[in-house]
């Protein structure tokens, strides 16, 4: 694996990483993470009371190439349903409703990331 590779794989490690200890601080439990099949990725899948939340977290060093928000298309959130679909199916869990939210990391120089939560894309 090149630098560059490794650099935007560590980033967005902790990326993922600020983004579960943020949502856990609002309440939302954990379900999985980095959950993989042969249509994908899901960053993070969590609980927030009976809602299932499929959310992509999107980490930034900087906003020369836009917001970390501004790189999710809709080709992404409409993976994203088909994704949401297949981990309900291959676990079991039975959710009253599934929300698709957004975590935008901005980690720019030293302290801590800034992060901006997006709740319901779709």
């Amino acid at each position: 694996m090149s630098t560059t590779a490794s650099q935007k794989q560590s980033l967005g490690a902790y990326g993922e990483r600020v983004a579960a200890r943020h949502l856990e601080q609002l309440g939302m439990v954990v379900l999985a993470r980095n959950w993989r099949c042969d249509e994908g990725e899901i960053d993070l899948v969590l609980r927030d009371r009976d809602e299932l939340v499929i959310c992509e977290v999107k980490t930034r060093r900087g906003t020369d190439f836009g917001t970390p928000q501004e790189a999710v298309s809709s080709a992404k959130v409409d993976r994203l349903g088909r994704l949401a679909q297949r981990w309900v199916v291959e676990t079991g869990v039975r959710p009253a409703g599934i929300r698709f939210d957004v975590v935008a990391v901005l980690a720019i120089g030293r302290g801590a990331a800034q992060v901006e939560h997006v709740r319901g894309l779709l």
